[in-house]
């Protein structure tokens, strides 16, 4: 795994001006979408889902400037959460994450359809029908650590015969009960459902403003439109690594500003049954199995918010 990042990261990627992608043409403000004319599936990059994570917006506007279009079925390419995105502060990067709500936890019917308002709320009320006509997603993010990159996706076999088949990242983050703390955009509506039809993946690319994220969040868009079929397959630079997989157990959303980790972490330590993880006020947070690993642990926890994901290791 990679070493941690520091308090201050290396801004190695910044935003750039997206105003001029601000004008699509399904009516819906920076979503574009390009039908071949020829039958095939429809694919839906999305980029931005939190407005610090760069790397998606690098894939984005790749696509969109080096002209990439559908040999058969459709590509739509959408910028998300740019009203985040636009917030940015390089004084502090990562505060561009969100406005109000997180974009990727309120894609449920009572947040969707109940009566709160936010930006992200409108947006994701706007971005309804992009994501429905969609037959798969694939959602670019990135971590506050620099961490070995990863997929996420809800435990369907659909969406592991595609990880698996893409092959990078090699690790896989598997829910098999959903996030625990929200609704992720890949499950919304059919992605979510067992019996539904389509993929639906998040790649973690990495650390947020690193190339190497943004590096790879372009190839494995380009990746996962060959294969489909959309553009010519992809050869990759160098044999896949053999798949990791993790199941999540449990997501904690801590509870008091006292949240601490026992130890300093990023991210892949793995705990004893029974060992401290964290404390949270007079809460304590323990391994519940032996080979317990962690991911995503909160770089600066907040209460109402995650804290840390405790997976353990599946048969790949």
């Amino acid at each position: 795994m990679r070493s941690p990042s520091t308090l201050y990261p290396a801004l190695e990627v910044l935003p750039r001006d997206l105003s001029a992608y601000r004008r699509g043409n399904v009516g819906v403000d920076y979503v574009h979408r390009f039908d071949s004319g020829r039958p095939g599936p429809h694919l839906l990059v999305n980029a931005l889902t939190h407005g610090n994570e760069l790397c998606g917006m690098v894939a984005a506007t790749e696509l969109l400037d080096s002209g990439v279009r559908p040999r058969i079925g459709t590509l739509t390419v959408s910028f998300a959460n740019v009203a985040a995105y636009e917030s940015f502060d390089r004084k502090d990067p990562y505060a561009s994450r969100l406005l109000v709500h997180n974009l990727n936890r309120i894609w449920s019917p009572e947040w969707l359809d109940g009566p709160e308002d936010s930006p992200e709320l409108r947006r994701a009320r706007e971005l309804r029908p992009v994501v429905a006509a969609a037959d798969h997603l694939l959602d670019i993010h990135s971590t506050s650590q620099d961490v070995e990159p990863f997929w996420v996706y809800p435990g369907h076999a659909r969406n592991a015969e595609v990880a698996l088949a893409i092959a990078r990242p090699a690790v896989h983050l598997v829910m098999p009960s959903g996030l625990g703390s929200g609704v992720p955009l890949i499950q919304y509506g059919k992605f979510g459902m067992p019996g539904g039809a389509g993929c639906a993946l998040v790649v973690e690319c990495g650390g947020h403003f690193l190339r190497a994220s943004s590096e790879l969040a372009v190839a494995t868009a380009h990746a996962f439109l060959a294969h489909f079929g959309l553009i010519e397959p992809v050869r990759g630079p160098q044999p896949p690594a053999p798949p990791q997989r993790f199941e999540l157990m449990r997501t904690y959303v801590v509870k008091t500003p006292q949240f601490r980790f026992a130890k300093p972490v990023v991210g892949f330590e793995v705990f004893a049954k029974d060992e401290l993880i964290a404390t949270d006020g007079a809460e304590e947070l323990r391994a519940p199995c032996d080979g317990c690993t962690i991911l995503m642990p909160a770089r600066a926890p907040i209460v109402g918010r995650e804290g840390v994901y405790l997976t353990r290791p599946m048969a790949s």
